[in-house]
């Protein structure tokens, strides 16, 4: 299928998938954009794969790259992340403070609508930012 990575396509248009699906699909979305970027560079010992990849996808790191492209979003996505930013997961955060967590949310809600709305251009341009932005460890 065009506009995503595998043969599947979502069961209704992006814009009306609920938030937490798009969050759902998002984090998986990121969390693989990460490991194929750690696999880019030099170093690829399993120990130091991991504690790179938990920086970079961590709650804490997920909220504080919303934070830095935020100002760069189109309305539309502004409008998917308050979306997502204010749905109720159902799930209590375990190593992040409940703010933190939902600005997460958000964003992976964000890379799931793109995803799922076949905007990959703008998905890895968003991702790419935020990976450039937060793995200070080049």
């Amino acid at each position: 299928m065009e506009g995503s990575w595998f043969p599947y396509p979502s069961s209704k248009p992006a814009r009306l998938i609920p938030p937490i699906a798009l969050a759902y699909i998002g984090d998986a979305v990121y969390e693989v954009a990460v490991r194929q970027y750690l696999l880019s560079q030099a170093n690829l010992r399993p120990n130091h794969l991991h504690r790179r990849a938990t920086g970079l996808v961590s709650a804490k790191a997920q909220s504080r790259i919303l934070q830095l492209v935020e100002q760069e979003l189109t309305e539309e996505e502004q409008d998917i992340v308050r979306q997502c930013r204010n749905a109720k997961s159902g799930s209590v955060p375990k190593n992040a403070d409940v703010l933190e967590y939902r600005h997460a949310t958000a964003l992976e809600g964000l890379f799931g609508f793109l995803y799922c709305d076949g905007r990959l251009d703008r998905l890895r341009e968003l991702i790419g930012r935020g990976i450039a932005l937060m793995d200070t460890k080049k």
